[in-house]
């Protein structure tokens, strides 16, 4: 029930999925009450990013951040991994324009937290509470909405017109908790049509991807010589993505979203509708008295 930052400074190196630019993440404790912030230490003076919903600034293909100008691409993996631990303050320093891709889910970066530790603070964890239905849609069909809930459950649906996509389930839910995140969605990793790299890369997208980052799909099916790290591993990333996009709040969510070919840009847009009517959540800190609505326990644990 405690707010949580990490117990020492950890550092992660790695190739941006989209720029392709080398960056060093320094992950840092940050006080109670601080959030979640970005930080570009490359410039000069640094800028800083403080996590809410409309500082998202694009969102093709990857969640992307801006602030004074500065920009900080692919945050959503890392955003995931963060509200799978249950985290609430944390300076996160980048001497580049994009966190690092890893491996194309959240594992590394869950590994890379709790080899820091995590550190409870003596001051009651905050969360947003969803009181009413708030839903938005777009053009293509998409759609994402709110509802009450005393607990937080996410429920995902894809649709794709690709031979691997037929082999695979294309509905998933999932009752959050750290240890339903981690055993099912955080090593979900994010996946690419080989047929729309050279649209991709004319647009300065897509520079640093590779099998070793990401799923390819051909024509027929899936590039890798692995294969897949679970047979439903595409709804399981899109629910691993929705995670962070939605952590974007700033706070834990308490109730049940729902959504149907959504992406970054419907997510985010979900986020701004809800803040928008102040009628339709709440912002509410428990004490320790009260009922658990998300279990972050396991979060101690390492994977």
């Amino acid at each position: 029930m405690k707010q949580r930052t990490i117990a020492n400074p950890i550092k992660a190196k790695g190739v941006g999925l989209h720029t392709g630019h080398e960056a060093i993440m320094t992950l840092r404790p940050a006080p109670v009450d601080t959030g979640i912030v970005f930080r570009r230490i490359d410039l000069d003076p640094v800028v800083e990013f403080k996590v809410s919903p409309d500082i998202v600034g694009e969102t093709m293909l990857c969640t992307t951040i801006l602030s004074q100008g500065a920009k900080i691409a692919t945050i959503e993996h890392l955003m995931s991994a963060l509200a799978g631990v249950g985290m609430d303050n944390l300076y996160i320093d980048l001497n580049a324009d994009e966190v690092p891709i890893m491996d194309g889910s959240a594992s590394h970066f869950i590994f890379l937290l709790q080899s820091a530790g995590i550190e409870f603070q003596d001051v009651d964890k905050c969360y947003v509470r969803i009181k009413k239905p708030v839903r938005v849609e777009n053009e293509l069909g998409g759609w994402a909405e709110f509802k009450p809930y005393e607990g937080y459950r996410l429920n995902f649906s894809i649709r794709f017109d690709h031979p691997a996509f037929k082999q695979t389930a294309e509905n998933m839910s999932l009752d959050f908790s750290s240890t339903s995140y981690f055993k099912e969605v955080s090593r979900a990793r994010t996946f690419g049509f080989m047929s729309d790299m050279e649209m991709l890369r004319s647009r300065q997208l897509a520079l640093g991807a590779s099998l070793e980052n990401a799923i390819g799909l051909d024509d027929t099916g899936v590039m890798n010589k692995e294969g897949l790290r679970n047979k439903d591993e595409f709804v399981r990333h899109k629910i691993l993505d929705a995670v962070g996009d939605l952590f974007m709040a700033g706070h834990a969510i308490i109730g049940e979203f729902t959504a149907h070919k959504s992406g970054h840009a419907l997510n985010n847009q979900l986020l701004r509708e809800l803040f928008s009517q102040p009628d339709a959540f709440e912002l509410v800190s428990l004490g320790d008295s009260d009922p658990l609505p998300i279990d972050f326990s396991s979060s101690k644990v390492l994977l």
